[in-house]
């Protein structure tokens, strides 16, 4: 059974920004590659922040029909690949649901593909017929837009694309590979007139002087690997060399080392045997999502004990009821979603997302949550965490992470988050780490694991035993700082704006320490969430 306390710390697949520069306008046409028309996209409302993304992939559902040129080619509609999610700019062929000649209709399931973010099914958005699959399943990088299969509207025109193939690429171009710097003006040496000399084994890369002729390119490629160009047979203008000169000389190299070892080499060291793991698309976003947080925003880090024996008694009552009545077993993330999210509710500056022009606060309350699977690490959002029931956000949770297992998370599974939660605590026992925001939310709790220990009692040789737990704010210093917004706006310049700025900033990180005041406060008074 997968643990719901689950969680990782630094690798995970950001869920998408919950903010948008200017929302969708009610009809809008979405730009394709030439090859390729697009559907008018309509939306059936005005929508922002965490409910943006509501219709996307239905208004992203991006096919062209073009007309051969050619007489012996019927219409025929070009499927291209869709674009998925806000930040997708290729993906991959995970399966075909339907095979070449069958007949498909509007809202039957083409194919499934894999985005940056999870697998999504692919729909038909016109009646026909599967006359040719362009791009075979298991294929990778494929570019939003680029053709992935043939429709026709008439059964007997299948044959007639068996051997189709597109006549152009519609996905975007390839940047085309710059030519290497030219090298620098030759001067020309006239040669006396002399004897031939002897036909040498290599095309003569040294005209006279001894002077060895390379590209910028071939040079700096020779330098970085110890390689003397005059070793080097050139096959560019005029025996020129050129960068796979280079190339070719450090492959053959590389083989002689192979079949000769070197005698400088250590006969006591092994050699190093290692297997090449491809990227997945979710973990190539996760490295890039990252690296942009950990370079572009200022974390810094909070840290609190907080006692959890009181938690744990009212966890166990509550799954007294949960078992008389049949429900669920309440765990101890569980607990900890709630008591964050109204620990946001509380303090409601945490609950924001930074812009180059203002701070955006959400109402909406929406806890990411980190789940480790097989392909990697996604966060699925529990929505308005804060309205609801302990028992609903454990269901919501069991059942996210099984959809997360089994890769078929939607969008709007882990789409419009406002904080993040990490849990390492519970399923693997680390005591205490720090997590990395997930942009562009402002914060994200790390939780480890609950640990007894000794407090002094009432007397001087009195103690007891309490159960404690280590919990990390990570906080974008941007938004979570010591001041609080002012009431009205004010400009920067004003000398009564700064000097309340300086009043209302005692020390760095005021808003984050009273953020885990009050969810210590509901994690030792857990009754108090109750209300």
């Amino acid at each position: 059974m997968f643990p719901l306390c689950c969680g990782v710390s630094k690798l995970w697949q950001f869920a998408a920004s919950p903010t948008v520069p200017s929302p969708l306008s009610l009809e809008e046409k979405v730009s394709m590659p030439s090859g390729i028309s697009a559907m008018s996209t309509k939306l059936r409302s005005r929508m922002t922040g965490p409910n943006i993304f509501k219709e996307y992939i239905s208004s992203q559902m991006l096919s062209g029909r073009g007309f051969s040129a050619s007489s012996d080619l019927p219409p025929h509609q070009e499927i291209g690949m869709p674009s998925l999610s806000p930040t997708m700019t290729e993906g991959n062929i995970a399966r075909w649901l339907k095979k070449e000649g069958d007949k498909v209709a509007p809202g039957e399931v083409l194919c499934e593909v894999e985005t940056d973010k999870a697998t999504v099914e692919m729909e038909c958005m016109e009646e026909g017929y599967l006359a040719k699959i362009v791009k075979e399943e298991g294929a990778k990088e494929i570019q939003v837009g680029e053709v992935i299969a043939i429709t026709v509207e008439d059964e007997e025109d299948i044959q007639k694309f068996k051997d189709y193939t597109p006549s152009s690429n519609t996905g975007p171009a390839a940047p085309e590979a710059k030519p290497a710097p030219s090298p620098p003006k030759e001067e020309k040496v006239e040669k006396p007139a002399s004897a031939p000399e002897p036909k040498s084994s290599k095309p003569s890369s040294v005209s006279s002087g001894d002077r060895i002729f390379a590209s910028p390119l071939a040079r700096k490629l020779a330098e970085e690997n110890n390689v003397p160009l005059s070793s080097i047979e050139g096959t560019g203008p005029e025996g020129r060399i050129v960068k796979a000169d280079v190339e070719d000389f450090l492959a053959s190299r590389g083989k002689e080392t192979t079949a000769k070892p070197s005698k400088v080499t250590d006969s006591k060291v092994p050699a190093l045997d290692y297997v090449d793991i491809p990227h997945s698309q979710i973990r190539k976003v996760t490295a890039l999502r990252l690296a942009f947080s950990k370079q572009t925003i200022p974390h810094y880090y909070l840290t609190v004990d907080t006692c959890v024996d009181k938690m744990m008694g009212l966890r166990s009552q509550l799954n007294s009821f949960q078992e008389a009545s049949g429900g669920k077993r309440i765990s101890v993330n569980d607990l900890v979603i709630k008591a964050a999210a109204l620990a946001l509710r509380k303090v409601p500056q945490c609950n924001s997302s930074w812009t180059d022009e203002y701070i955006r606060q959400f109402s909406n309350v929406n806890i990411n949550v980190a789940v480790q699977t097989e392909n990697g690490l996604y966060v699925p959002v529990v929505k308005d965490a804060d309205k609801k029931g302990v028992s609903t956000i454990g269901e919501e949770v069991r059942f996210l992470a099984q959809k997360a297992k089994e890769n078929s998370l939607k969008p709007e599974d882990y789409e419009g988050g406002t904080f993040t939660v990490s849990n390492l605590g519970g399923p693997f026992g680390i005591k205490q780490f720090s997590a990395v925001i997930n942009p562009p939310q402002a914060a994200i709790l790390a939780i480890g694991s609950a640990e007894k220990r000794v407090v002094p009692g009432s007397g001087p040789d009195q103690f007891n035993f309490a159960s404690y737990m280590t919990v990390t704010l990570s906080c974008d210093h941007r938004v979570i700082d010591g001041t609080h917004p002012p009431p009205t706006p004010m400009p920067l310049s004003s000398a009564s704006h700064r000097k309340r700025l300086i009043s209302q900033c005692p020390c760095a990180g005021a808003i984050g320490a009273e953020w885990l005041k009050a969810f210590k406060g509901y994690i030792e008074t857990p009754e108090s969430m109750l209300l």
